[in-house]
C-alpha cells in the first residue's frame, strides 16, 4: 500500500482465510451454551452463475466430489438459484455432522477458488435453530473473511431480529472474526441451508 492510497483512503482488500471456517464447530458449542441454539444440518455456499464450459466442469466436479460421501445421509448435495440469480450449492448433512457440514463448505470454496472462480464467491452459510422456532445463520463473507449472523423473524415478510443478531455477535466474538461493519451485514433472504 503506497502513500498515495493512503491519502486517497483506499484500503488493500482482506485476503480470503478459507480456515476461518473451521471454527464454526466450536462456535456453534459457544451459540448453545450461551443462546440455545443447534445446528439444522444445513449449510450452502453462494455464487455469481458464471456461464462457460470451465464453469461448468468446476460446478460438477464439486457436486460429484461431496455426493460421493459414504456418511452423508439424506439427499445429495443440490444446486439451486434464487431469485436475486445466485447460485447456491446447498449440503445437508444430520445436526450433529457440524463438522462435516463445514468440511463441505469448505471444499466448495477451494474448488471454486482453485479453478479461477474466486472472484464469483460471495458467501457461505450454516444454519441453527432454537427450540422456539427460531432460524439463525452464520455467514461467512468470503471478500472479507468475516461472519456475521442472520436471523430473520419467523411469519414475517423479510423483518430481521436485530437485537438476537447484536447477542449473537457479542457471544461468538471470541469465537468467529465478527464483521465489524454492520452495514456488510447483508440480508440472505430466501437462501437455500437456513
Amino acid at each position: 500500500m503506497g502513500l498515495l492510497d493512503i491519502l486517497l483512503g483506499r484500503t488493500k482488500p482482506v485476503l480470503p482465510d478459507l480456515d476461518q471456517l473451521f471454527a464454526l464447530p466450536s462456535a456453534a458449542v459457544t451459540l448453545q451454551a450461551a443462546a440455545g441454539f443447534t445446528p439444522t444440518g444445513q449449510g450452502a455456499v453462494c455464487f455469481a452463475t458464471v456461464e462457460g464450459a470451465a464453469f461448468e466442469q468446476t460446478h460438477r466436479e464439486v457436486q460429484a466430489l461431496l455426493d460421493a460421501d459414504a456418511d452423508r445421509e439424506g439427499p445429495p448435495v443440490e444446486l439451486s438459484r434464487d431469485s436475486y440469480g445466485y447460485s447456491w450449492l446447498v449440503s445437508r448433512r444430520s445436526p450433529d455432522q457440524l463438522p462435516e457440514l463445514v468440511n463441505d463448505l469448505h471444499a466448495v470454496n477451494s474448488a471454486m477458488e482453485v479453478n479461477g472462480f474466486g472472484p464469483q464467491l460471495l458467501c457461505s452459510l450454516a444454519g441453527f435453530h432454537d427450540d422456539s422456532g427460531r432460524r439463525l445463520a452464520l455467514v461467512y463473507l468470503y471478500k472479507r473473511g468475516t461472519f456475521y449472523p442472520f436471523a430473520p423473524l419467523a411469519g414475517r415478510q423479510q423483518r430481521r431480529d436485530n437485537p438476537l443478531e447484536l447477542r449473537v455477535k457479542a457471544v461468538l466474538a471470541d469465537d468467529l472474526r465478527i464483521e465489524p461493519d454492520l452495514s456488510r451485514w447483508f440480508p440472505v433472504w430466501g437462501a437455500p441451508g437456513l
